[in-house]
């Protein structure tokens, strides 16, 4: 399974970051080999529709599951559309969380 974490930094030592559209990094993890790749948000600064664009590239990175602190009310529908699924009030570094799952 592909996992998705926004992340404050690039690898598994970075925390959850509290912004989804805004964070620093996606980190894409492959749940059966641990496997992961940082990918730099290009939506990090940008004016507005953050969230949605970071949904998007989220769903063209093929997660099939999102752990974060919090999302936006249009990046979640857009997640839930694409049958993304989403577990909020996640806290700690990408190594903690990656165990729950």
């Amino acid at each position: 399974m592909k996992i998705c974490v926004p992340s404050t930094g690039k690898d598994l030592k970075g925390e959850v970051s509290s912004r989804f559209g805004r964070c620093n990094y996606f980190i894409f993890i492959d749940s059966d080999t641990l496997k992961y790749e940082a990918v730099k948000n290009p939506n990090a600064y940008v004016g507005g529709g953050a969230g949605v664009s970071s949904a998007q590239l989220v769903i063209s990175k093929g997660a099939e599951i999102i752990l974060a602190k919090n999302i936006g009310p249009k990046a979640m529908s857009v997640l839930q559309s694409a049958g993304i699924r989403v577990i909020v009030g996640i806290t700690g570094t990408i190594e903690e969380v990656i165990k729950i799952i």
